[in-house]
């Protein structure tokens, strides 16, 4: 059984890391046929994902982002194309929004 372990730092807080969570657990869902379950707690919420080949969990601290990933031997094959596509991911939802241009007033 092979083992993926991501660890991502953030300076959210809770909230806001909760909902990027759980904006990944629906995706995890919609595209890749994951069964999520989400347990909130008063300082750190769980993420539990399982499917055919693979189980884990993403541990959402207000400071960390924490995922443990076990995959069966014939998803083992894919170990590196799924870490990178998980870190791919965790870049997306934790790069910082695009401030938009100040308009100009008229005058």
């Amino acid at each position: 059984m092979s083992h993926i372990q991501i660890r991502r730092p953030h300076q959210l807080g809770l909230e806001a890391a909760r909902k990027i969570a759980f904006a990944w657990a629906e995706k995890a869902e919609e595209k890749l046929d994951m069964e999520c379950t989400y347990e909130e707690g008063d300082d750190q919420d769980t993420v539990h994902f399982t499917r055919a080949g693979v189980n884990g969990t993403l541990q959402v601290y207000p400071d960390l982002f924490e995922l443990d990933a076990r995959l069966g031997f014939l998803v083992s094959a894919f170990k590196h194309h799924i870490e990178a596509e998980l870190n791919t991911q965790f870049d997306k939802l934790l790069a910082p929004a695009k401030a938009k241009p100040a308009k100009k007033k008229a005058g």
